[in-house]
C-alpha cells in the first residue's frame, strides 16, 4: 500500500507530496472519504492518469475542527504540531476569535502562539492585550509582514513542526508566509478600505515547506470561528488559566459561571485572570451548548464558516 501527504486541498480535488518527495494531482474513492490538509492517505496510481486515487485516511493524531452548518464537526486540517494565530493592526483585532483558536489547540494538546502583524501601521501594539497573553504562557511575536520586521521570531517557534496559521481575513497569513519563504509569488489582498474588513484569498488549505522551519499549512481566513468541543468541560480545558483555577473550585464539576466557592471566579475578582478572557471562556461554553442544543449560530448570527 503506498501512502503519501495531503499538502493541498480543493474541494474534491488534491494535491499529495509521495514517500519519493514527488508531488501529484489526486482524486478521491467515493463520496464518503474526507481528507484534508495533513492527512496521510492510502493512494494507488490511476492507470494511464497523472492523478492518483485516495483511497483510505490513516489515523489522525489530531485535528483543528469548527462546527459546520449542522452542527457537526468540520475537520480543517490534520496532524498538526503547532497553531500560530495571527491578529493586526488591521483589521481590527477580535481577540475573541484569537481566544477560540488557542482553546482549539489546547484540547488539541500542541503548542500556540500568538503573532500581532503590521505592527508598521501603528505606533505602539496593543500591550495589554499581549501581556495577558505571555502572562499565561503563551509565546508571543510583533511583526510586520510588510518591512520583514521580526518575522524570523515565527521561524524560531516552528522549529521543524508542522504548523498551521489561522486568523482573521486580511490580517496577512499568506503575507507572513511570503516573507518565511522567501516567496513573492502567493496570492494577498489589501485591506477594504471602506470596510477594514479582511478580503479572504486562501480558496484552500495548503501545505508550504519552510526553508529552515518546517512546513506551515495556509488556512481560509473567517470572520468568526468556534472550536466544535462537545462539551462545557472540555472548553474549561482550553483556556489554561482557567484549568488551572478551577483545582481550587469547592465543587469538582464547577462549570466557573455562578457555582459558590468558584476559583476561577476569585481569580478574576482578584485580578490574577484577565476578564476579558474570562469573558471569553463563558462565551465558549455559550457557543459549546447552543452546539449541544443544535441552534449553533456563532457569534455573529451565522454559523463560523470560512470567507
Amino acid at each position: 500500500m503506498n501512502h503519501a501527504t495531503v499538502i493541498a486541498a480543493y474541494g474534491r480535488r488534491m494535491r499529495l507530496r509521495l514517500a519519493d518527495e514527488r508531488e501529484v494531482g489526486a482524486k478521491i474513492k467515493g463520496k464518503r472519504l474526507r481528507p484534508v490538509c495533513g492527512d496521510i492517505v492510502e493512494v494507488t496510481p490511476l492507470p494511464g492518469e497523472n492523478d492518483w486515487l485516495i483511497t483510505g485516511i490513516g489515523d489522525r493524531l489530531n485535528a483543528l475542527t469548527r462546527p459546520n452548518l449542522r452542527g457537526e464537526a468540520e475537520v480543517l486540517a490534520a496532524n498538526i504540531d503547532y497553531v500560530l494565530v495571527v491578529a493586526a493592526a488591521e483589521p481590527k483585532p477580535d481577540w475573541f476569535i484569537v481566544d477560540r483558536y488557542l482553546c482549539a489547540a489546547e484540547t488539541m494538546g500542541v503548542d500556540s502562539a500568538v503573532v500581532f502583524n503590521k505592527i508598521d501601521l501603528v505606533a505602539e501594539p496593543p500591550e495589554a492585550e499581549l501581556l495577558a497573553y505571555r502572562r499565561i504562557g503563551y509565546e508571543v511575536v510583533t511583526c510586520s509582514s510588510e518591512t520583514g520586521e521580526r518575522v524570523g521570531e515565527i521561524c524560531k517557534l516552528l522549529g521543524d513542526r508542522c504548523a498551521i496559521i489561522v486568523g482573521q481575513s486580511g490580517v496577512g497569513k499568506s503575507s507572513i508566509i511570503n516573507s518565511l519563504a522567501g516567496e513573492r509569488n502567493r496570492k494577498t489582498a489589501a485591506v477594504s478600505g471602506k470596510s477594514k474588513e479582511g478580503r479572504h484569498t486562501t480558496v484552500s488549505s495548503v501545505m508550504i515547506a519552510l526553508p529552515g522551519c518546517g512546513r506551515i499549512i495556509d488556512s481560509p481566513g473567517v470572520r468568526d470561528y468556534a472550536p466544535a468541543l462537545g462539551s462545557s468541560t472540555v472548553a474549561a480545558q482550553g483556556f489554561r488559566e482557567i484549568r488551572t483555577a478551577g483545582a481550587g473550585c469547592r465543587f469538582a464539576n464547577c462549570r466557573h459561571l455562578r457555582e459558590p466557592g468558584c476559583g476561577v471566579k476569585a481569580d478574576v475578582e482578584s485580578g490574577a485572570i484577565s476578564p476579558r478572557r474570562y469573558e471569553s471562556y463563558k462565551r465558549t461554553v455559550n457557543l459549546t451548548k447552543q452546539l449541544a442544543e443544535g441552534g449553533f449560530q456563532g457569534t455573529d448570527g451565522a454559523a463560523p464558516r470560512a470567507r
